[in-house]
């Protein structure tokens, strides 16, 4: 596309015009069920186009590839990943109750966000530190996976601190240790396959919880 096009996209993005988010909004929501439904690599803009309602062209006035688009649904899903948990994290609920729900939410999101997270953790999040890319899409995906680490990491700390979660090793450690469990499921996991990701959260939490909660006796 030209590069005429190029500075009328920065310059609507820039300008933050509720028509143009929205529009945008509808279009990476649109590209989210294509790449679900055809894969990422089989996908085109005109496939997008299509399920838009739009002509492919127009698509260049809010992305400029379908790289950019996929980094754009991917981050919309992280982000939205990070709301929920700070949202947790914040709440009046019990530490425990916090912990079991975080497990929850992050299998759930995994399924509703098939498969173009575990595309992420699976291929491209080694591939985009800071040391190896430095677009702002990939410093923004590693502050949302920060705050993301940060959020439970905190409520396995206020756990240990309250003795309500046994001490088995540093707050982070088993944190690390939560998180990769359930994104390992990048793996094997199938929304089509014989276990629901509501099923696969359940599971989860009751491993986890069963292990690393403090005796109450």
């Amino acid at each position: 596309m030209s590069s005429g096009i190029g500075r009328r996209r920065q310059a609507a993005r820039s300008g933050g015009r509720d028509s143009y988010q929205e529009r945008r909004r509808k279009l990476i929501d649109a590209a989210a069920k294509v790449f679900q439904e055809k894969g990422f690599g089989a996908a085109s803009f005109g496939d997008v186009a299509n399920e838009l309602g739009s002509d492919r062209a127009s698509l260049y006035y809010y992305v400029s590839s379908k790289e950019e688009l996929f980094h754009a649904v991917v981050f919309h899903a992280a982000e939205e990943n990070v709301r929920l948990a700070e949202e947790i994290r914040d709440s009046d609920a019990p530490t425990a109750v916090k912990l079991e729900r975080l497990i929850t939410a992050l299998m759930l999101s995994y399924e509703k966000h098939y498969p173009y997270l575990f595309v992420y953790v699976q291929e491209k999040m080694s591939l985009f530190g800071p040391e190896e890319d430095s677009s702002i899409w990939a410093s923004d995906m590693w502050d949302l996976n920060r705050r993301y680490e940060d959020v439970v990491v905190g409520v396995v700390e206020e756990g240990m601190k309250e003795g309500v979660i046994k001490s088995l090793g540093r707050p982070r450690v088993v944190a690390y240790g939560i998180i990769g469990m359930v994104a390992w499921t990048h793996r094997w996991f199938r929304p089509e396959g014989p276990s629901t990701g509501e099923e696969i959260s359940r599971a989860f939490a009751e491993m986890v919880m069963r292990g690393v909660l403090a005796d109450k006796s």
